[in-house]
């Protein structure tokens, strides 16, 4: 059984140790109807009640990472990949199926211990949600306006939750994230919601954080976004690490592989994702050695 753990915080030490993380989930499967299962309705569905059986999908294979400091890692990949897990795993809300994750605090995910209330307006929500992350009251009342200036919701702040859009809703619980001055902040697509003027809000917040010295995960379709908000990307495929770099190497090798996929190419793309895997790989080993000798 894996576990989550938290360090001491050392200014110039690792925010995050991902160890030998996996992750696997139990779900059914059943075997495709044969000829004999397709004679009427009823034999079709005892059949296949009876070839229904459970299996292991792996969501995450074994993966290892070091997050430092002041590093904002962009995670991309294709839906199914793995992603979500991946911030689930760190964020605590799912213990790995193998190996451990260490945080020097526990990490803050948008949208999840801000768990609001629909029914309930935006400014009781705030206090709802500031109350969760275990906000005193003063901390609430000092951070307020701060809350509803970044997210812009403006008199819509006194409007029920469950009268606003998706974007609305999304700027709001990054508002009341961020709002703790989170060491580590994990964010799953928020910032593709909202017009220019929020996304320019949500930079410079994320910019304030890493000038902290915190550390930030976020996982985004837009590649933009990576490029523009991260020192650092990583693509996971098929619950595997293929790159981990510079935003804009690993988002170019990802562009390139996506649009062979697109083009019907998936011979190309797929030769395109072992080469990546062994230029991890051999960069990996490399790194090894250069500790060991460093060490000796």
């Amino acid at each position: 059984m894996g576990e989550i753990s938290d360090l001491n915080f050392v200014q110039d030490t690792p925010s995050v140790v991902i160890d030998k993380v996996s992750m696997n989930y139990q779900t059914t499967s059943r075997s495709r109807d044969s000829d004999e299962t397709r004679g009427s309705a009823w034999k079709s569905l005892t059949a296949t009640m009876r070839k229904t059986k459970t299996v292991k999908v792996a969501a995450l294979k074994e993966l290892s990472l070091v997050v430092e400091h002041g590093e904002s890692v962009g995670i991309v990949g294709r839906n199914g990949s793995g992603k979500s897990t991946l911030l689930k795993l760190v964020g605590g809300q799912v213990p790995p199926t193998s190996g451990a994750v260490y945080a020097t605090s526990t990490p803050v995910m948008l949208g999840v211990n801000a768990a609001l209330i629909p029914g309930l307006s935006g400014d009781q929500n705030i206090v709802l949600g500031c109350l969760a992350m275990g906000m005193t009251r003063r901390q609430i009342e000092d951070k307020y306006e701060a809350i509803v200036e970044l997210s812009g919701l403006e008199d819509a702040i006194h409007m029920p939750m469950k009268s606003y859009s998706a974007g609305m809703g999304s700027r709001l619980r990054f508002a009341i994230a961020a709002a703790i001055d989170p060491e580590i902040l994990i964010i799953d697509e928020a910032l593709n919601t909202g017009d220019a003027q929020f996304k320019d809000k949500t930079r410079k917040r994320m910019l304030e954080l890493l000038n902290q010295a915190g550390t930030v995960f976020l996982v985004s379709h837009s590649m933009s976004t990576v490029l523009d908000l991260c020192n650092r990307a990583i693509w996971i495929d098929q619950g595997e690490l293929i790159a981990d770099g510079k935003p804009a190497d690993v988002v170019k090798w990802y562009r390139l592989f996506t649009q062979k996929l697109a083009d019907g190419d998936r011979v190309g793309a797929l030769k395109l994702r072992r080469r990546m895997l062994h230029d991890l790989q051999v960069a990996d080993v490399s790194d090894r050695n250069s500790l060991r000798r460093s060490k000796g």
